[in-house]
């Protein structure tokens, strides 16, 4: 069972995952409706037009690209620590776009309450967002040539996308 929980008392569990490099998963379905998990280690957590937003950064290369511009909604999914460390590899380096990583990695997907998405109960936490906005970088858009050189020396910028949280949620055991 899960109960919700206001998302601002969410941030220390968000950020031991961050901390830790360990990612979290982001599940966003497919154009065929398979769900597909890929795991983020970058996101944030803030207020845009007045509203609790989760923004999370993906690849132009990355089959969760294409699933994201076709999406109404995702979520961010966050193991305990030192859980589903393997599977967090997995989705982190395996393409969905041919592979069904909730099989491989014996992964179990809910139905989100509140969005299409569905969520890993596998996870001890996870947003539900609705997107509200997108926006494929272009690497002319960055100032900082800094960042251009650490994160794309070889192009394939990031599509950004803001999700409105429209609920957060814990097992009852946590």
């Amino acid at each position: 069972m899960r109960r919700e929980l206001d998302w601002r008392r969410t941030f220390d569990r968000l950020q031991q995952a961050m901390d830790d490099n360990r990612g979290m998963f982001l599940v966003v379905p497919g154009p065929s409706g398979r769900a597909n998990p890929m795991t983020v280690s970058w996101g944030q957590i803030g207020f845009v037009w007045s509203r609790p937003i989760f923004t999370v950064f993906v690849r132009e290369s990355r089959y969760t690209h294409e699933c994201l511009v076709t999406a109404d909604s995702f979520t961010v999914n966050v193991p305990e620590p030192g859980q589903l460390a393997e599977e967090l590899s997995v989705c982190g380096t395996t393409s969905g776009r041919d592979t069904d990583k909730l099989q491989i990695c014996a992964l179990a997907t809910h139905p989100g309450e509140r969005v299409a998405a569905p969520y890993l109960s596998d996870c001890s936490l996870h947003y539900e967002c609705r997107i509200v906005a997108r926006r494929q970088v272009e690497l002319a858009d960055i100032a900082a040539r800094d960042i251009i050189e650490e994160h794309y020396a070889n192009g394939d910028p990031h599509l950004v996308v803001l999700g409105e949280i429209v609920g957060a949620f814990v097992r009852d055991d946590q």
